[in-house]
């Protein structure tokens, strides 16, 4: 079923919405494999219980730390990311970076990805995050593309990620200064 031309809405997930969530991550899992460092046979284990609890931290007060969101195209999930705050060698939340893009294949095209990202990056900059940081699957060259129009680039030289024969890159955008 084709989705309607509405710009996407993009909204934090909270406990209640594990349903989502766990739809979403394990589209996300099944849609690109590699694209991850899970696996959609390790995460199609958790318990609802389990998929609760990711959610329960941000939403319960840690938010200043990180916080999910969705991406609904005609009130249709269709979009994940995660952004969370992270702390210095002193224990100072001076950074944030960027998790668990994706945007299922139906909505690719549409501004769902770009609507995340801005999204990430208005939470960051309120927490006065210096950089937001993100590891891009080497040869994914549409979410690379991506993260390029929105100011990143790349940070050092692609590197395999342990234990896969998966290269990333790593890739930065200065929020201040």
């Amino acid at each position: 079923m084709p989705l309607d031309r509405h710009p996407p809405v993009i909204r934090t997930l909270h406990p209640a919405d594990w349903p989502v969530y766990r739809d979403l991550r394990l589209r996300a899992l099944a849609d690109a494999p590699g694209a991850f460092c899970s696996t959609y046979a390790e995460e199609s284990q958790r318990t609802d219980d389990a998929w609760t609890a990711r959610l329960a931290a941000p939403a319960l007060g840690a938010h200043q730390q990180g916080w999910p969101f969705a991406a609904e195209l005609d009130g249709t999930p269709v979009g994940l990311a995660w952004v969370k705050m992270d702390a210095d060698s002193a224990g100072n939340a001076a950074t944030a970076s960027l998790y668990q893009v994706w945007v299922a294949p139906e909505a690719r095209g549409r501004g769902v990805g770009a609507a995340l990202v801005e999204a990430a990056i208005a939470w960051a900059r309120a927490r006065r995050a210096q950089a937001l940081h993100l590891q891009v699957t080497s040869g994914d060259g549409a979410a690379a593309r991506l993260y390029r129009r929105m100011g990143f680039v790349d940070d050092g030289a692609p590197v395999l990620r342990p234990g896969t024969g998966v290269s990333e890159q790593a890739m930065v955008l200065a929020l201040a200064g």
